[in-house]
């Protein structure tokens, strides 16, 4: 159809028109009404014929659809569109997986993922209890996901904009440690400090804790203070740790031996002490299970014990569990139920080569005054030697070993460690009448000699539910709370804190023994020699010892 002639440009409505054929309809000019209506006119108006089919010109005054109605009309439609769209991805992955229970690739996996799924069940517990599992369990892995992707979008833009230096690379220093054989060829490295072994009177071992060395001890402690209280303290690594041997079954029953043979080694005659700080309390622990007869006590600093031990109650576990940061748990987790999967980890944090912070490579959630310390550059200094010597042989498997007796099966209880054994006496009805009305007799069995524990109440490492527990399962340990302290303040680069602590082991300071006749007469046996006392007024035990000292004298 050609444009009017004599007009310019056509319209839009003319072109459009060009496009539909001639219908051969026609309107009388003037109003007229919607037939589709039944005669009657819309809301009450007549509408013009040429306005309301569209082929007219736009009347002057006309309202115009404005943006706002356009976006929103937009976003409607786009959202009608994806609601058809995911209808439709939903109908054909209904359809491909009809009959999929009978291919070959599900039979193969089904049993692979059921032994996943027994060893996931466990996570279950922490959901809600109105929550089912199979409806929960997607939701939360998503909202994790969207976190992480949404973390790392963070970091990078921060790292875009503030570029942070990279971290410096730990210093490896020449192998240098004293070493001892044991019985089975592996070799021991170990650390002395304090007196010479002739002249110590009090000997004590400290086995390490997680991500630590021979170097750890007791940190800080001057020389001048072992002096005074004539201690000898001896530090060694952990198989796999620093420059000692692995094993390779190792469990806590070998720790103790261990333990056991580094003091015959050295020549420690008489019972020794055990230190034992966070993580080397587990050590501690299995020292005073397996060879308690060797030990003259054990001191522990917030001593780590098994979080799933079967005999904590629920709100002790609940209050330890709170305490920790949620990586902590999810490492904890991995060692009871993944521990393959750790080295993944452990090379990306303190076997990466690189320097860092206690609240870095463990996942630590401190208190002020732990903060304080731990950016302090003499504590800084000691963690990194001590780090460094820890990663030494570059080996996750060691670290997997020592997160995973943690929180396994040690093979004891620590209510073990102290029970009371009922004596052995007649059985019989009147036994069992006479029990009724008289307390019945009990004897304590396993270690009875001190046991000293210090206990930080504001620790998020080993929280103080875990030294509740200790006191409750194990009746003569003497637990000293310590307020306001944290997991490092009390124990690390505390003179102060160190003298409190071998004055309430060890009593008055004595220094160092004395190889003198004479000291060892009096001091040690504390009598002296009377040639004219007359050998029939002594009691038997006088009389003997009266002997003894002769021979030592006549030596």
């Amino acid at each position: 159809m050609a444009a009017p002639v004599g007009s310019g440009k056509m319209t839009w409505h003319e072109e459009l028109a060009t496009l539909v054929g001639d219908t051969g309809i026609r309107y009388p000019p003037g109003d007229v009404t919607d037939h589709n209506l039944n005669g009657h006119s819309l809301n009450g108006d007549t509408v013009k014929g040429e306005a309301y089919f569209g082929y007219g010109e736009e009347k002057d005054g006309g309202e115009e659809e404005n943006w706002k109605d356009q976006i929103k009309g937009f976003v409607e439609s786009t959202a009608e569109m994806m609601r058809e769209l995911g209808r439709g991805c939903w109908d054909i992955a209904k359809q491909s997986i009809e009959g999929a229970e009978e291919s070959e690739m599900v039979k193969k996996m089904r049993g692979p993922l059921s032994e996943v799924g027994e060893k996931l069940s466990f996570l279950n517990e922490y959901l809600p209890e109105d929550k089912e599992p199979v409806h929960a369990w997607p939701v939360v892995i998503s909202v994790f996901l969207i976190a992480f992707l949404a973390l790392n979008i963070g970091n990078s833009t921060n790292n875009t904009s503030s570029p942070i230096p990279p971290p410096k690379k730990i210093y490896i220093s020449p192998p240098s440690a004293t070493r001892i054989q044991l019985p089975d060829g592996r070799f021991l490295s170990y650390h002395s400090q304090g007196v010479q072994s002739e002249s110590a009177r009090f000997n004590l071992i400290a086995p390490h804790s997680f991500l630590s060395s021979r170097f750890s001890g007791i940190p800080g402690v001057r020389e001048a203070l072992l002096e005074e209280f004539g201690v000898r303290l001896i530090t060694y690594d952990l198989p796999g740790f620093g420059e000692s041997d692995p094993h390779p079954l190792r469990d806590l029953n070998t720790s103790a031996f261990d333990m056991l043979y580094l003091a015959d080694s050295l020549k420690i005659a008489d019972k020794f002490w055990v230190v034992g700080y966070s993580g080397g309390g587990v050590h501690a622990w299995a020292a005073l299970r397996y060879i308690p007869d060797r030990l003259a006590g054990v001191a522990m600093f917030a001593p780590m014990v098994n979080p799933y031990d079967e005999s904590m109650s629920k709100e002790e576990k609940r209050k330890t569990w709170e305490k920790w940061t949620t990586k902590r748990k999810f490492m904890y987790i991995l060692a009871r139920k993944f521990p393959s999967l750790l080295p993944f980890f452990y090379k990306r944090t303190f076997l990466s080569g690189s320097q860092g912070l206690p609240e870095d490579w463990l996942s630590l959630s401190l208190p002020q005054k732990d903060k304080l310390l731990t950016e302090d550059p003499k504590f800084l200094e000691f963690w990194n030697k001590d780090v460094a010597e820890s990663v030494r042989q570059g080996n996750s498997k060691p670290f997997v070993e020592e997160a995973v007796i943690q929180v396994s099966d040690w093979g004891f209880s620590l209510s073990d460690i102290q029970v009371h054994k009922q004596k052995e006496g007649k059985g019989g009805f009147f036994a069992w009448v006479k029990s009724l009305f008289s307390p019945v007799e009990k004897e304590w069995a396993g270690f009875l000699g001190p046991i000293h524990v210090w206990q930080g109440m504001d620790d998020n490492v080993v929280p103080p539910s875990m030294t509740e527990y200790v006191r409750r399962v194990v009746p003569g340990a003497t637990v000293n709370r310590l307020i306001g302290e944290g997991h490092f303040s009390y124990f690390c680069f505390c003179d102060e804190c160190h003298r409190q602590i071998f004055s309430t082991l060890f009593g008055i300071p004595q220094g160092s023994l004395v190889k003198s006749q004479e000291n060892e007469l009096g001091e040690e046996v504390g009598i002296e020699l009377r040639e004219d006392r007359i050998v029939e007024d002594l009691t038997e035990d006088e009389r003997i010892l009266e002997d003894v000292i002769r021979e030592r004298v006549s030596e």
